[in-house]
């Protein structure tokens, strides 16, 4: 699960291993998502999720649906803010769930990583530099 744009581009880099399994993807409905994921199994958020509460409510809603109906073995997400729904109910319901934060933010922190930092079961940075923020994060270099 990731928004559209580099979260999106950044999970599809992960190609070799995701294609093996069987998955089914969360983003925002665009052009661009559903090209790339044309022949993939789809669910399309709400967004924007910044700060959003009736948006917030309804991916929540979402995750509760899917996850249900679904139940993955592993949840994995580049954020945003769509990821936070999902990796609280996958806590709750003892699904394993896996945080990349993402590529291009060095220098701070992302919004959603402080948020899943807790409920996620693996949390990985792709930039030595991001476990200043993240002491307990798994560097596994860049996916770009």
């Amino acid at each position: 699960m990731g928004s559209t744009g580099g979260h999106l581009t950044q999970l599809l880099a992960l190609k070799p291993w995701w294609e093996r399994h069987e998955r089914s993807w969360v983003t925002f409905k665009s052009r661009h998502a559903e090209s790339l994921l044309a022949g993939e199994r789809i669910a399309w958020a709400y967004h924007p999720t910044t700060r959003n509460i009736p948006n917030l409510i309804r991916n929540t809603w979402l995750a509760w649906r899917l996850l249900r109906r679904d139940r993955p073995d592993v949840i994995v997400s580049t954020g945003a803010g769509v990821a936070f729904p999902f990796f609280l109910l996958g806590r709750l319901w003892r699904i394993p769930t896996v945080f990349i934060e993402v590529y291009d933010r060095i220098d701070s922190p992302t919004l959603t990583g402080r948020l899943v930092r807790p409920l996620a079961s693996l949390f990985l940075v792709q930039w030595e530099e991001q476990r200043r923020f993240f002491p307990n994060a798994v560097v596994v270099g860049s996916l770009l």
